[in-house]
């Protein structure tokens, strides 16, 4: 490198660093979403100065070719040309009953399948694994406990593990009363518990479009109807949409991620979560936020859980830890607010309670601080891997597909363009060895056939990057 960077260049020594990276990124030397070595390293190999190593990274920064990360460094970006985004859609006229369970039934198939690239399934975990330091927990646990961890828990939750969780909620501002929190099986029993104690079946739900299919064959499972709210790719509902469906439509609540959603990856900012909030309770509708996807952030700040702004204590809160701790341990949470007393029945009438060997251990977890790395180092790599896939998307992909641009979780959402089957797609991946989730199973009113969804929550490897060169190649056959 010393060779490259020189003095008697008439060029200043930052354009020569700037163009060195350059051309590395040309050559696949540097590949999108990996760390720029560090101010100094960079600086002792060029023989310059740190100051105009930094002043290089800067100026990449301010030509969108890098990115910088607080406390972590400095990393390339996937491209310097805006992503198109896909395209916004209508508002549905009619709230309608949901019948998508057959072809959920086949993608649960398909993710779950032998040596399949399982980019249909969204597991962010598994580019950190958290198994060898659960195992050491579990056993400590163990070894404390006794006979008490093989027995049943309360009925609500351990109640260590409930007071942890409404001391982290503190840090919003927001508090909690130990009765209103109630540990569940997974968020989707939280969902399930939250619907049940705000509707009957036959009322309507607003949900967002795409809107993740565990929420949509849920709602299908309680006899409820759907109406779905057009969601932008970067910062959540369309709120207008969302006012107009309000004065049309008797709806009861509103199921929505406004904090990281799946499939999309959008962020909604605080202040519109907060008029978000007003509006819905302007209207005494409920809002059940499902907030998995929360601490999986790549945003400066996290957003900030919707139940801050409430005033008439109509918004209810799910969350797990599936997403950052464990997926197969099954352990999440309600809070439930006024509506504690009828979740604490439903739970039990339920499922009586949620293991208490997981739950106990998932409380010394956060208690040592692992679970804090961890998550640190979970949420770099998802960082990286989505800068690697859409890097690799826009290589293999034809240039009608537009592209979400997450701001955490674990997938993208992608647009092929007119014309495209992503049913027909998804048959195809699976005979090629690849899982993906076809966007006709996000939508309960058969939108979104062109779209797929795809996961990057997977250790990176070259065995991914062919993968979507596959895919690329399979697009031409998937033509309606």
């Amino acid at each position: 490198m010393s060779l490259v960077v020189s003095k008697s260049n008439h060029d200043f020594l930052y354009l020569q660093v700037m163009q060195l990276i350059r051309e590395l990124s040309e050559k696949g030397t540097l590949l999108p979403g990996e760390k720029l070595p560090s101010l100094r390293k960079m600086a002792d190999k060029l023989k310059v100065s740190i100051p105009t190593v930094k002043l290089a990274y800067q100026s990449l920064e301010a030509q969108g070719l890098v990115e910088a990360r607080e406390k972590s460094g400095y990393f390339l970006k996937s491209s310097t040309t805006p992503l198109a985004r896909p395209k916004r859609v209508k508002l549905s006229r009619e709230p309608v009953a949901v019948n998508m369970q057959v072809l959920i039934e086949q993608v649960y198939d398909a993710i779950h399948q032998a040596d399949v690239v399982p980019f249909g399934i969204a597991n962010p975990v598994a580019a950190a694994p958290t198994d060898k330091m659960l195992s050491r927990t579990m056993r400590r646990v163990m070894s404390i406990a006794g006979s008490r961890a093989i027995n049943y828990g309360a009925i609500d939750g351990f109640a260590p593990l409930k007071k942890q969780l409404i001391h982290r909620y503190l840090d919003f501002g927001i508090g909690v009363d130990p009765q209103e929190l109630v540990i569940t099986n997974g968020a989707q029993e939280a969902l399930a518990i939250a619907l049940k104690c705000v509707t009957k079946a036959g009322d309507v739900i607003a949900i967002e479009s795409p809107c993740y299919f565990g929420i949509i064959e849920l709602i299908e499972s309680l006899g409820l109807k759907a109406l779905e709210i057009p969601l932008c790719p970067d910062d959540g509902i369309w709120l207008d949409d969302l006012s107009q469906a309000l004065q049309d439509h008797d709806i009861k609540a509103c199921v929505f991620s406004t904090s990281i959603n799946n499939p999309v990856g959008s962020f909604m900012p605080d202040n519109k979560r907060k008029d978000l909030v007003a509006l819905l309770e302007s209207h005494n509708v409920v809002l059940i936020e499902d907030d998995v996807y929360g601490d999986l952030h790549f945003t400066a700040q996290r957003g900030t859980p919707a139940q801050t702004y409430s005033t008439k204590g109509l918004v209810l809160t799910c969350a797990s830890f599936s997403k950052t701790a464990a997926p197969s341990y099954r352990v999440g949470w309600l809070i439930a607010g006024k509506f504690a007393a009828q979740a604490r029945r439903y739970k039990r009438a339920l499922s009586c309670s949620t293991s208490l060997i997981n739950q106990w251990t998932l409380y010394e977890f956060v208690q040592s601080g692992e679970y804090e790395r961890n998550l640190k180092l979970l949420k770099q790599r998802l960082r990286n891997n989505k800068e690697r896939m859409i890097w690799c998307l826009q290589q293999a992909f034809p240039s009608t597909a537009r592209i979400s641009d997450p701001q955490g979780g674990c997938v993208i959402w992608v647009e092929l363009g007119s014309g495209y089957d992503s049913v027909k797609l998804f048959q195809l991946a699976l005979e090629n060895g690849i899982s993906i989730t076809p966007g006709y199973i996000f939508s309960a009113t058969n939108k979104y056939r062109n779209c797929i969804r795809l996961s990057y929550g997977l250790p990176w490897t070259e065995k991914l990057e062919q993968a979507i060169k596959t895919l690329g190649e399979l697009i031409h056959l998937a033509k309606k």
